[in-house]
This record gives C-alpha cells, structure tokens and sequence, in this order.
C-alpha cells in the first residue's frame, strides 16, 4: 500500500509547490525600467554578467532564452525605506516607486574589454568581490533584486557581481533551466578568473543559491583543472539550498585538489523545493536538503577538509517553500555579512554568540553550526 500511494504523494508535493511557488505570477513584467533617484534612499551599485540572450523591452533587459554570448551591465538599484531584513518590496505596476519599492536607477551596457576596468575601481575598501549566481525558476529581474537585498542586508563591504544564467522562470522548465545552468559554467569561470587576476582585487566570495550551485562549482573545478589550483584569492564558496547529488558533490571538491577555497554549506530539510528536485530527478536527497547529524551524510562527506555546514532546519522566514533562507533570514544574513563576506569560518564557538542569545530568550529561530571535518572525522573512527 504504501508503495502504491507513493506517485499521489509525489502529485500532492508537485502541486503544493506549484502553488507556492507560482505566488508571484502577479508580479509586473518590465520592473527593471529605469527610474528617477528619491532622497534618501539606499542603494546598491552592481555589475551584471549574463548568458541570457537580450531583450528588446527595456525594462526586462535579459530574457530567459541563451544568449550568443556572455554581456555585461553596470545596474544600479534603488532600496526603499523603511523594511524588514530579508525582505523584498517588488512594485505592483511598472515603473516602481523608490519610496515603496525596489527599482532600478539606471542599467548601462559595459563592453567586455572593459570588465577589467570595472574591478579596478569598484573593488571596495577591502578590495573584495562578492559573485553571486542565483537558482532555478528565476527571472533575471528577481535575480538582480534579490542579489540587491542580500548585499544591502548584509553590509557586504565588497564589489557586488551577478551572475546570471538563462533561467526560463518558469516552474515546468526544470531540465531546460539545469542544461541553461551548465551552458554558462565556462563564462561564470572566464569572470572569475579576470577577477581573480586584477591586482585590484583582494579576495573573491561567491555565494550559490540552488540550481546556481552547480555552474558555481563547476566553474571553480574548471578553475582548478585548467590552473593547477583553485586561484587563491577565491577564498570561500557559498552554497545555499545546493541543488547537487551528494556523491557529484564530493568528486567535484576532490577535483580542486587540496588548496581549495573554505566551502560553507546552508541546507534545511523542510525545503519544499528540494524536495521537488528530487522527486522531478528521481534522485537522493539533494545535498541542501541533508541532516548532517545523520552518521550517513557525515560518512558520504568523510575526510573533505575545509567543509562547514549551517543546518537552517529550525527557522521559517520568507514563503512557505522555505528555500530562500539564506537571504530571507535575518539571523542568516547577520552569518553571511558578519562572518563568510570577511573572510571568516563558522565554527561552534558561534554557538555562544548573539544568534543564539535570541533563542535563549524565546526567540523560534535558532541555528544548529556543525563542523563537519570534525564530525565526519569522529564518524571515521567507529
């Protein structure tokens, strides 16, 4: 019985998601148009790289077919007032309004001669780049405001960079948006390494949100193959919600070889939408969806040095998906900008730091830090 109710759990899951995740279908087309600065706003000055093929519709810029080629942007998008951590005022009719909404201020074409010339003067006062590659089901407007949040919330003191792949945005589009995925590894690793070799830049963290997970890693082994080494001034990579198999994984990190960047991993086991990855691949778990403290994800990861895991199984931020906790998560923003964006690695000793101190004092949201060398150490030696 139970097997024969299995595909109806599948349906009900599908469909739950498609309802969660298609919440938004009221949000307008054509958000990225122009508009004029209010005083006293906030903003976020980023460069835009991007596989996707250009649209003709301004506000749109970038559509979610490929592109022939990899194109560049300088985008400058405006923060409103007045909002919570983790959230994103999207604009109900187009163009938006500054005061209310996020917008963008302005988008301008950067020829790809002159990419070099962008690390160089807008590297930050600690001369470090934060490269960010979004998930599946996302449209390149979402992709641009979420990155936007994510660096204002989290005080980045670095040279924000999107990169952004040819996701159709759509949730039926799972297997086009993993092929668009890959299509852009070798460009994402192409603007690594012209950032990795500006003697403007200190450091590179790259942050990867699901599906993103992968071109992310792939690129950096490309990086690594190609180089001898993972270049050194790439000094953490963060993977949120990764939408990867757990063995592809490990082969990946052992690819890079032993001088490889810090490698955080944010996962949460009632991610609805990992879930549906697996059920759509046929697959395992997917690694953001793991139970670290189960001895059979400790002994698939055994023996990779330089692996932190931040279990977010206990907070509930964001939409009922739960797969946006990275960024929707007050309490894991505060761990991206006051830790990962400086270079710094979580280990237990956070757990006596002021996340917790919330918790101790009623607070729901609460975070499970584990080093996992140290645990999968342990598991090694049973």
């Amino acid at each position: 019985m139970p097997a024969a109710l299995s595909p109806w759990r599948g349906r009900i899951l599908w469909l739950a998601l498609a309802l969660g995740l298609n919440a938004c279908t009221s949000v307008p087309r054509g958000m990225l148009q122009p508009v004029k600065p209010v005083p006293g706003t906030e903003r976020v000055d980023m460069l835009a790289a991007t596989t996707r093929a250009p649209s003709l519709d301004p506000g749109v810029l970038f559509s979610g077919d490929r592109g022939d080629t990899v194109s560049f942007a300088n985008i400058v998008v405006s923060i409103p007032r007045d909002r919570q951590v983790g959230t994103i005022q999207l604009p109900r009719t187009v163009p938006g309004n500054p005061e209310t909404d996020f917008a963008v201020l302005s988008a301008t074409p950067i020829a790809k001669s002159h990419l070099a010339g962008w690390f160089k003067t807008t590297s930050g006062r600690k001369r470090r780049v934060f490269v960010f590659v979004h998930g599946f089901n996302t449209p390149f407007d979402r992709a641009v405001f979420r990155f936007a949040q994510l660096t204002y919330d989290a005080d980045a003191d670095a040279a924000p960079v999107l990169f952004s792949w040819p996701s159709r945005g759509r949730l039926l589009d799972y297997s086009r948006d993993f092929d668009n995925a890959s299509y852009s590894r070798s460009d994402l690793a192409y603007l690594l390494k012209v950032a990795a070799s500006s003697p403007s830049v200190g450091e590179i963290v790259i942050l990867a949100h699901s599906m993103g997970s992968w071109p992310a890693v792939e690129a950096v082994r490309q990086l690594a193959l190609e180089r001898g080494g993972v270049p050194r001034k790439i000094k953490n990579l963060i993977l949120a919600s990764p939408d990867l198999d757990i063995g592809v994984f490990r082969r990946q990190i052992e690819d890079m070889g032993p001088h490889r960047p810090q490698v955080t991993l944010f996962v949460a086991q009632h991610d609805r939408a990992l879930q549906l990855s697996r059920f759509i691949s046929r697959g395992a778990t997917r690694l953001g969806g793991i139970d670290p403290s189960r001895e059979d994800y400790q002994q698939q990861l055994a023996g990779l040095s330089g692996i932190t895991v931040i279990d977010l199984s206990a907070i509930n931020a964001g939409d009922r998906i739960n797969h946006d906790l990275y960024a929707a998560s007050p309490e894991a923003v505060r761990l991206i900008g006051d830790r990962l964006l400086q270079g710094q690695v979580i280990t237990d000793s956070d757990l006596s730091s002021p996340l917790m101190t919330a918790d101790a004092v009623g607070s729901a949201a609460s975070l499970l830090i584990t080093a996992p060398i140290r645990i999968f150490d342990t598991a090694t030696q049973r």
